[in-house]
């Protein structure tokens, strides 16, 4: 098994910053793309920010220019600088980790983490 805990989340004026953090534990021999996904209050979760093992990142246009994701493959990690941060921010962000392999080329699975709640005031 594989767990994600995620940490950084917080309260926040808008215009301030947060960092989240994000780890994976477990029995784990690579992981494909770790993401991060937002879910406010009432509304279905979505796609924030995406990194692949190479590096590659995309991004979901209401935070071009204001997120950095990040990650670090020797830990297992993924991070999220949000800056510039708008009310419309404010939600529970989740770590993803897919297409985890726990040796070389066994079944790819997908995780979650629990959530981390990021609220910005105005």
């Amino acid at each position: 098994q594989v767990q994600l805990v995620e940490s950084g989340g917080g309260l926040v004026q808008a215009g301030g910053s947060l960092r989240l953090s994000c780890t994976a534990s477990g029995s784990i021999f690579s992981i494909a793309v770790m993401c991060w996904y937002r879910q406010a209050s009432g509304n279905e979760r979505e796609l924030v920010a995406t990194v692949l093992s190479n590096g590659a990142t995309a991004y979901a246009d209401s935070v071009k220019g204001r997120f950095t994701i990040s990650r670090d493959n020797a830990k297992n990690a993924v991070y999220l600088q949000m800056s510039g941060l708008k009310p419309e921010d404010t939600s529970v962000y989740y770590c993803n980790a897919d297409g985890v392999r726990h040796y070389k080329n066994a079944p790819s699975f997908r995780y979650w983490g629990q959530g981390t709640q990021v609220t910005v005031s105005s």
